[in-house]
């Protein structure tokens, strides 16, 4: 009998580090070297005797964002989840992260300001994943590259991946362009991970090489970023972390808002919006934008603070998933990772989290005793499925109030919805339901848990006591 998606999801997210690792395949390539592929690197470290890793972009991520990561500038947030992950699979690298710059809170107990609405909410409880970690993406990035890189049968080539060579209906190498344009390489492989992001060609490879694509699903949410660098000023603030969001609904429009404190002493600071309200480069529209539709700490912060460097915009048409677990028919030796499977909502935070669950999916899919060069990894993408499930679940449910969003809409839509605005509101004047439904959304928990009868009871006993 298969576990139930809560069960497997616990037991993919566990901080438990594995004993039970063996070598079962000679070479592993992974294509791309951002979190996703570095991660499923260091899994594959256990399992294979070579690990090879083909990044695009030459350029130290110590430097700032790469050109393959055009989100790399924006507001990023490794949830609870992600960070037990990231412990599990290098240990110790929460109190490096804080020794090389990563803040620490201004006291042990200080929490997130968290508004919806313009209310603030009931704080965030303490998770025991130790001090939040809030960095920029290119600081992580560096730290997990170099963690990685560090493992003595893990390597890093430069160049455009270009394709997949077969024999006997299966993958046994990737083909890619070196950096310095010279010919393309064919690397031999047991197992070729895609990591290359939202963009990933692997959809077409398949095709083209006369295999089924995986069936993908979109939403449009037409999000918009833009982000600005301020250093850190307790004469014009003391904010340590806020999260923003005002809901669409009747006279209010959709919109984001964070406030990170990050590495050497900077806030970033980011406002959004969706479909045409379109947050511009200009400084004096995201100043106006700041004080006009943010706490109060937003304005002051812009019109105070010293920004370091330009206003950045990002825009992302859609949420996207691709769900290989649907394939009938699909090569041994290949698996994805991360965006290449499914890109979300970015104001949620589920992105590297969720790569970092993937790479614990592919660490229990290697320890179940396959044949990852002699048959399909169709294990692997059914475990994938559940934490692909339970992000899409969770941004979705949001995302499908907005205006311009007219679908597609779950099964059961209407009385998940009615649910889901009973324990949210809860939420937000109760204590208990607030920490239910955060181990949720930092994906520390699988949405079931939500489900159970104590919480329903509860979150009904709270509205009707406030409808009075």
């Amino acid at each position: 009998m298969r576990p139930s998606p809560s069960r497997t999801f616990a037991a993919i997210a566990t901080a438990d580090q594995p004993t039970d690792t063996s070598v079962v395949m000679r070479r592993a390539v992974v294509l791309g070297g951002s979190i996703a592929g570095l991660m499923a690197a260091r899994v594959l470290s256990d399992h294979a005797e070579e690990v090879l890793i083909v990044e695009r972009d030459p350029s130290e991520a110590d430097h700032g964002p790469r050109p393959g990561v055009p989100q790399g500038s924006q507001v990023h947030a490794l949830l609870p989840a992600g960070q037990v992950q990231l412990e599990r699979w290098f240990p110790g690298i929460a109190e490096e992260a804080l020794a090389l710059g990563a803040p620490l809170p201004p006291a042990p107990d200080a929490t997130a300001k968290t508004f919806v609405n313009g209310v603030l909410g009931v704080p965030p409880p303490a998770t025991a994943t130790g001090p939040m970690l809030i960095t920029t993406r290119p600081f992580l990035e560096a730290l997990v590259r170099r963690h990685t890189l560090a493992v003595k049968n893990v390597r890093m080539a430069y160049g455009r991946a270009d394709g997949l060579v077969y024999a006997d209906g299966r993958v046994t190498g990737a083909r890619y362009v070196p950096q310095d344009g010279a010919e393309a390489v064919v690397e031999p492989a047991d197992l070729v991970v895609d990591a290359m992001g939202r963009s990933s060609r692997l959809s077409d490879w398949l095709a083209g090489d006369g295999w089924p694509r995986p069936p993908m699903q979109r939403m449009p949410i037409k999000l918009n970023y833009a982000t600005a660098l301020f250093k850190r000023d307790e004469k014009v603030s003391d904010t340590w972390v806020v999260v923003y969001q005002t809901m669409a609904g009747k006279g209010r429009t959709a919109r984001i808002g964070g406030i990170n404190s990050v590495e050497n002493d900077r806030w970033m600071m980011l406002v959004a919006g969706y479909d045409d309200d379109r947050p511009s480069r200009d400084v004096a529209d995201f100043t106006a934008r700041c004080r006009k539709h943010y706490p109060e700490m937003f304005g002051d912060i812009a019109e105070r603070g010293e920004m370091l460097g330009e206003v950045i915009t990002y825009h992302q048409a859609d949420s996207r998933r691709r769900d290989f677990h649907k394939l009938d028919r699909l090569p041994a030796g290949l698996v994805a990772v991360g965006d290449a499977v499914a890109s979300f909502n970015p104001v949620y935070g589920q992105g590297m989290t969720s790569a970092m669950l993937h790479a614990s999916c592919l660490s229990a899919y290697l320890r179940s005793g396959p044949r990852p060069h002699e048959e399909p990894a169709h294990a692997y993408f059914d475990q994938v499925r559940v934490i692909v499930d339970a992000a899409w679940q969770i941004s979705t449910s949001a995302d499908i109030e907005l205006p311009h969003v007219d679908g597609p809409y779950p099964r059961g839509y209407k009385l998940a919805k009615w649910f889901g605005n009973l324990v949210f509101r809860g939420s937000q004047i109760d204590p208990v339901l607030s920490a239910r439904l955060s181990r949720v959304t930092t994906m520390l928990e699988h949405p079931a848990a939500l489900s159970r009868p104590g919480t329903l009871l509860r979150a009904l006993r709270i509205g009707l006591r406030h409808r009075r």
